[in-house]
């Protein structure tokens, strides 16, 4: 039996061979099995990721401090998430590092979910120092979807690209418009803070200074280039808006040195200046910021609390909390608040059963479902959306019908149009509608409790007009717990 010999002896050959691969051996590398356990450095890992654009990469190679960061992100990111240890509520210490990671105002070391927005605004910047050329850009969006700070990294990686590629870097000024006691005082800012040398006088306002400066040839060849942030731009709306369009002017002079970017909340506000601003020849480059979506709110929790060596969530205590934050507005700031206020009243829960818990339990402690329930509860519990859950099922299903009516632009209707909407969507769902005297009885209760206003009619009551007088997220949030209705909310 040579052959079986001679696999025998192959087998116990390779056997030791595997053991040493997997103990890590130091001679493992040089055999040829050993090859493929090799790895790329993190900051190759992280540039050759799926996730991570490859304009944002060369930038980042081109970036020192960036580089750094998102190396140790990349180490993060390795990182087994379940291999962590559970954090202990009681430890102050513990719940202090989970609150400041989880706060607001504290800024994580990688935008995620914003590439490509931050590429286009990078992109429009750096053309401009390139080439020495004004500019304006528009950021619009619903509030907490990352705008604000967006366009502070965005600054600063325009300042150091500047510096490495050769170029002057601009000077950055930012300016809330919201601090402005009068809208015309946002030309004083930006003289007043010295980037723009002009030489005032008594008699002349601050933006005939600047018209002035940006009509004529500068005299000094070294004059840098002025990134102008103002943020809350929609404050800056007056009845004429003339302070709008003669700041977004200033960018056509033919001498400025001016680049404008704009920051709004108002995803409107675009529609109503913008005519007037191509006009005047003065339209800005728009880049809109989408609410968040629940992938994208659960992906940025997780990278924040990456940061710590603790688990403190559930995984599906996070994933309830991005799942209603993106169904009532997106806002990620309102989903961080929420995360905050689960973990006090898990602090509320292990204070109070203390002398009930050993310290085990204590210890192995994590924010649960039940406790970030209880905070989305405390967080979105409104009157309006107690009366909607009180509801009976025929009338939500006629605030359902009045939803879907009205998400097409139109402000109300008749009686007699949305009772075929509530028919429509009955039949869709296979349950009985009432009949149109039911109907009618069951809008009227709508409008004693505020939830649509029924109008007057002399004559036939399905000509009545009809009007949903609360917010479409809070119907949104008050019935998305129910499949049934969250399929008829679709």
């Amino acid at each position: 039996m040579p052959s079986l010999a001679v696999s025998r002896s192959a087998e116990e050959s390779l056997t030791p061979q595997k053991r040493r691969l997997r103990s890590n051996s130091t001679a493992a590398p040089e055999t040829p099995i050993s090859a493929p356990t090799k790895r790329k450095s993190p900051r190759r890992c992280l540039d050759s990721s799926p996730s991570s654009h490859p304009t944002v990469s060369t930038r980042n190679d081109s970036i020192g401090q960036i580089s750094n960061s998102s190396k140790s992100l990349a180490e993060e990111l390795s990182d087994d998430f379940s291999a962590k240890l559970n954090w202990n509520p009681s430890d102050a210490s513990q719940v202090s590092a989970v609150k400041e990671v989880l706060h607001v105002s504290t800024a994580p070391p990688t935008i995620v979910c914003r590439e490509e927005e931050q590429r286009r605004v990078f992109d429009f910047c750096k053309a401009c120092v390139q080439k020495e050329q004004s500019g304006s850009l528009y950021m619009c969006g619903c509030p907490g979807t990352g705008k604000s700070l967006s366009m502070e990294k965005v600054s600063n990686w325009l300042i150091e690209w500047a510096r490495d590629g050769g170029f002057e870097a601009p000077e950055v000024l930012s300016i809330n418009c919201t601090a402005l006691t009068s809208s015309s005082q946002i030309f004083g800012k930006i003289v007043d803070n010295g980037y723009v040398k002009v030489k005032t006088s008594g008699t002349t306002v601050p933006l005939q200074h600047l018209q002035n400066l940006y009509s004529q040839k500068q005299q000094s060849s070294s004059s840098k280039m002025l990134l102008i942030i103002a943020d809350e731009l929609d404050y800056l709306i007056t009845k004429d808006r003339a302070v709008l369009h003669d700041l977004f002017m200033l960018t056509t002079l033919p001498f400025s040195r001016c680049i404008l970017i704009g920051i709004a909340n108002a995803i409107d506000l675009a529609d109503r200046f913008l005519p007037k601003l191509q006009s005047l020849n003065c339209k800005p480059l728009v880049v809109t910021y989408r609410a968040y979506s629940k992938d994208q709110i659960l992906q940025i929790l997780q990278e924040r609390l990456k940061a710590l060596p603790h688990i403190v969530f559930h995984p599906q205590a996070l994933e309830l909390c991005a799942r209603k934050v993106a169904a009532a507005s997106g806002d990620m700031r309102k989903a961080l608040s929420v995360c905050r206020s689960a973990v006090e009243v898990l602090e509320a829960e292990v204070r109070d059963s203390t002398n009930n818990m050993d310290s085990d339990t204590q210890g192995n402690s994590v924010v649960k479902i039940d406790h970030m329930a209880a905070a989305l509860s405390k967080a979105f519990r409104t009157p309006v959306i107690d009366t909607i859950q009180s509801l009976p099922q025929h009338q939500q299903i006629i605030l359902c019908s009045a939803v879907k009516f009205f998400r097409g632009g139109k402000k109300d209707t008749v009686v007699g149009e949305l009772n075929k909407s509530y028919v429509e969507t009955c039949k869709s769902r296979m349950i009985p509608p009432v009949g149109i005297s039911e109907f009618l009885s069951m809008c009227r209760v709508l409008n004693d409790q505020g939830l649509v206003k029924l109008g007057q009619s002399r004559g036939d009551d399905k000509l009545k007009r009809v009007t949903l007088t609360v917010d479409e997220a809070d119907i949104n949030f008050a019935l998305q717990g129910v499949r049934f209705f969250r399929n008829c909310l679709q």
